[in-house]
């Protein structure tokens, strides 16, 4: 039974500049590429559900990345699983818990149950798994690190690939454009489960980040947090430059930030004038071959959705 988010939320305290957590779930000595925007995001979420956590991980980057043996990253109990099931497992483990509680052979304490995978895991392969824990209610958190393409097995296109984009797999020509179709919408397929709590974020606003985090670890039953990472790797941009093209991604309305808490839409950051889509894309290696007529199209989707947006919040 899904219970009242903002009942929940009330005593939740944000997190400031002053008051970031020290605790570091995860720790230094991992192997992410340079600059690597999903790893950062990676990090702030840790850091604001703290030690009190136990992590499914889908297959991806931040699986390789943390736990190549005989060494891991991780501080918290971390089980690595398959690609399609990391929801499915993340359920089994609260209704596990669940279980041994009622036994007595549990403390009746509170412990974050997250899930996380990659657009992939996410968008694609686990999205069946991810929708009958969100129907069923699950007390857990999910997290897409959203980097837009299978990046750790060679930049392949995904569902969660943006309109126009080169990959591996939609390489740009005389036939194509790259990617064909447009990025799959998937923060509204999971406010569409009636969950108590849903949210977008990306390391540009490292404290907005933090804050949904655990907001999301807060609510009774399944949340689900879609936070934007920047590959410079598979993107084809500077390796200094995940901050700052993920800042630019909100300030042109093509990754908005907002938050579904019971079903009522709440922009985070609203961009009255928005930067032009071009200036996002001219960054990224794998924009390179857009004609002016197909960024003029981006640009119409990118306005027409945020302004689908807006009248959800204005609702």
């Amino acid at each position: 039974m899904i219970t009242n988010a903002a009942r929940d939320l009330k005593n939740f305290k944000p997190f400031t500049q002053k008051t970031l957590p020290e605790v570091e779930p995860l720790a230094y000595g991992h192997r992410a590429c340079q600059g690597c925007g999903e790893i950062l995001a990676l990090r702030l979420a840790m850091k604001a559900l703290g030690n009190n956590t136990m992590v499914a991980s889908a297959t991806g980057c931040m699986e390789i990345v943390t736990t190549s043996f005989p060494q891991t990253a991780w501080r918290i109990p971390w089980i690595h699983v398959a690609f399609e099931n990391a929801a499915a497992v993340a359920s089994g483990i609260e209704a596990g818990r669940k279980a041994l509680k009622r036994k007595g052979k549990l403390p009746k304490d509170n412990v974050n149950i997250v899930a996380m995978g990659g657009d992939g895991a996410t968008a694609d392969i686990g999205i069946q798994a991810l929708s009958g824990t969100l129907e069923r209610g699950h007390d857990i958190v999910y997290l897409c690190f959203d980097n837009e393409a299978y990046m750790n097995t060679g930049v392949q296109r995904s569902s969660s690939t943006p309109y126009g984009a080169m990959t591996t797999t939609s390489p740009p020509g005389e036939m194509s454009i790259g990617q064909y179709t447009w990025k799959k919408n998937v923060p509204a397929i999971c406010a569409a489960h009636d969950i108590p709590y849903v949210a977008t974020a990306t390391v540009a606003y490292h404290l907005d980040l933090m804050n949904k985090v655990k907001k999301a670890s807060m609510v009774k039953g399944p949340a689900y947090v879609h936070i934007f990472s920047p590959c410079p790797t598979g993107w084809g941009c500077k390796g200094d430059s995940a901050v700052s093209i993920s800042r630019l991604a909100v300030k042109t309305n093509v990754f908005p930030l907002y938050e579904i808490i019971d079903g009522k839409t709440i922009i985070s950051k609203e961009i009255k004038k928005p930067k032009p889509v071009i200036d996002y894309l001219k960054l990224q290696r794998r924009f390179r071959h857009l004609d002016e007529k197909t960024v003029t199209q981006i640009q119409n989707h990118v306005s027409e959705q945020y302004e689908m947006l807006l009248k959800k919040a204005n609702a």
